[in-house]
């Protein structure tokens, strides 16, 4: 098994959800996007998924236009089917409709060469909940240096 090339995070994701689950899923992708993204073309902030009709479609996933293609290039926004089990499609299916749950993208990336990507149920955080999880992660952030301090003495 060949290792894993990440292209592209969704860093805000832990911030804005609550991760509920997650689950690995390949893409249905043309050949010039394929070459985009091998080159890091990507942009997957404002992205989500949603069931339609049995199958998992991404949608709003930016992936630029390959700068060499003469002709045959792709639309950017376009939606990507993702490959997922039935099972799994099921699942997410009745998991998507319970109110405030959606399906983002965590990252992007190749495995053995094929491009995946690890998709996220996840719950929207209110602004409180923003605000606990900085207050606390300062807090630990002060304790650590605290720590740090009596280490030194």
């Amino acid at each position: 098994m060949h290792g894993e090339k990440i292209v592209c995070q969704n860093r805000k994701a832990r911030h804005d959800y609550f991760i509920l689950d997650q689950y690995e899923a390949g893409m249905v992708l043309l050949g010039t996007e394929v070459k985009s993204l091998r080159l890091g073309r990507v942009n997957i902030k404002d992205s989500h998924a949603t069931v339609r009709g049995g199958e998992v479609f991404l949608y709003n996933m930016h992936i630029a236009t390959y700068p060499f293609a003469a002709y045959g290039n792709h639309d950017p926004l376009r939606p990507r089917k993702l490959l997922l089990h039935r099972e799994e499609i099921k699942r997410l299916t009745g998991k998507v409709k319970e109110k405030g749950q959606t399906l983002i993208p965590l990252k992007v990336y190749f495995q053995g060469g094929k491009a995946k990507v690890t998709l996220a149920l996840a719950k929207g955080k209110r602004k409180h909940d923003k605000r606990n999880a900085i207050r606390r992660r300062e807090e630990q952030r002060e304790l650590d240096r605290a720590k740090r301090e009596r280490s030194k003495v």
